[in-house]
């Protein structure tokens, strides 16, 4: 028997997006579409004088790989920079690719992920809207 889609672990992560209120005042936006899975999401930024994310409001239509991955990154974007940003963003697409990288705290609950070329695209998606929105606000 085959190993199941989504683990216990997925699952739980994806119930538990943070920050999902909009923010009073955003600096920047972003609305990505995964060109591969359809995936959507909506990020919006608040930065302080030296371009770090103190304010963070996402909207996510995904699958639970796609949702779990927003968990995970709105649970370590409060303080992060575009250069931060970009560097998790990078190591994700290393990390899916079989790369042998830490892409961000958590990841090892997406492992089942890997194999799964089809979902990468909304894996990656949380991370490219978060930057797209980091470098409108820039």
């Amino acid at each position: 028997m085959s190993e199941p889609l989504y683990t216990r672990d997925i699952l739980r992560l994806a119930s538990s997006i943070p920050y999902l209120d909009p923010i009073d005042r955003a600096d920047g936006q972003a609305a990505l579409r995964s060109p591969t899975c359809g995936a959507t999401m909506t990020v919006a930024v608040r930065l302080d004088g030296e371009g770090r994310v103190v304010a963070l409001s996402q909207s996510v239509s995904a699958c639970a790989f796609g949702q779990a991955t927003a968990a995970l990154m709105g649970q370590g974007a409060i303080g992060i920079d575009r250069a931060a940003a970009a560097r998790a963003e990078a190591d994700v697409r290393c990390w899916l690719a079989g790369e042998a990288v830490d892409p961000w705290p958590g990841f090892e609950a997406l492992e089942p992920a890997r194999t799964r070329v089809g979902r990468h695209g909304a894996i990656l998606l949380p991370f490219r809207t978060l930057l797209a929105a980091i470098e409108e606000a820039q």
